[in-house]
């Protein structure tokens, strides 16, 4: 019988783990590829309108520039939580385990390994969130760790801020603002923005504006790709407005930053306050995965392998234990680099 910790045993169970689901990175980050290199070459896009030329039917075609599109190079962050097994840990019982069960050691093991693989996935998909909320609200994601110090930067430019008549205030008119933005965005990006996404600050000063409370519809609404009552923690659908064909989502999710001070780690929103997201559904995002580079138990050779998420595991001796890791490069990418916009609008 093979053992479960044999690298294919492993990598079949990851496969059969529910992927954890989130809001924006499922939404928008649908387009998955991984590489079978550590580095990986994205190409944005930057469109133009550009018609076809007229010609004589005398002189034949015009050729046209080849244009619209730039590739940089990057290599995503290496993610790499892992779990330890001691010997108590299997000859206790685990917890929620029933006293009188009965489980054998190696049962035990089994059972830890499906629920270790499920943590440390979950910990991963929060990073890819969280990674997918820092591309999208600031352009860039900021990778610090232990020797780590840099910032992947995407070039982004559709920001906006409002000095006056704020949301909330006597003279504000959100729905003509975002009327505005999106229009914005159809000329330079291409694209309809069919979602709004709101920190819980905006979207309570939205809400209490009695312009927007006469043109929303609150109603169920499926949209292609999200359905109101399947949302992922954190996201709420507010409604939707008509007239621009546009559904506005709260989303109140937050991850624990404790790397800005260490000795004092704090809950953050995802959602910077004050701002909201005009997306499109419709604009190329996707999921890049490096290629992952272990030691092979058995040959003790480095081995390089394509994936998500690939499993690793070793021993160590005095005192005996086993550790369990699952390392990920993962990269949100917007191709589209002007298909969104952020506005601080409080």
């Amino acid at each position: 019988m093979p053992s479960i910790y044999e690298p294919r045993t492993m990598g079949t169970l990851i496969e059969r783990i529910p992927r954890t689901t989130t809001f924006l990175r499922d939404t928008f980050f649908r387009n998955v590829e991984t590489f079978p290199t550590k580095k990986i070459d994205v190409d944005f896009k930057k469109g133009n309108r550009q018609m076809a030329p007229f010609v004589h039917p005398k002189k034949g075609g015009k050729t046209i520039n080849n244009e619209g599109y730039q590739t940089n190079s990057y290599t995503p962050p290496l993610m790499a939580p892992n779990i330890l097994t001691t010997v108590d840990d299997l000859l206790k019982r685990l917890a929620g385990e029933n006293p009188y069960s009965g489980k054998t050691p190696e049962e035990r093991a089994i059972e830890k390994l499906g629920k270790d693989f499920i943590k440390l996935e979950e910990m991963i998909v929060r990073r890819e969130e969280w990674m997918a909320a820092q591309a999208i609200f600031t352009g860039e994601i900021p990778i610090i760790g232990e020797g780590l110090n840099e910032v992947i930067n995407f070039g982004f430019t559709n920001k906006k801020k409002l000095a006056t008549n704020k949301w909330g205030t006597a003279g504000a008119d959100p729905i003509e603002d975002l009327k505005t933005w999106r229009e914005e965005v159809q000329e330079k990006g291409f694209v309809n923005c069919d979602i709004c996404i709101m920190a819980s600050d905006v979207a309570s000063a939205f809400l209490k504006s009695e312009k927007v409370m006469k043109m929303l519809d609150a109603k169920a609404y499926d949209l292609a790709v999200i359905k109101p009552k399947e949302l992922p923690n954190g996201a709420t659908y507010l409604g939707t407005i008509h007239e621009i064909a546009l559904d506005i989502y709260q989303y109140n999710e937050f991850y624990l930053d404790d790397w800005t001070d260490p000795e004092q780690p704090v809950q953050k929103p995802l959602v910077p306050k004050k701002t909201l997201a005009l997306m499109s559904t419709g604009a190329e995002y996707s999921r890049y995965y490096g290629a992952i580079t272990i030691i092979d138990e058995d040959t003790k050779e480095f081995v390089t392998i394509e994936g998500e998420m690939v499993p690793e595991t070793w021993v160590k001796r005095n005192p005996a234990r086993r550790f369990l890791q699952l390392n990920s490069r993962f990269l949100p990418v917007p191709h589209e680099v002007d298909s969104w916009l952020v506005a601080e609008v409080l």
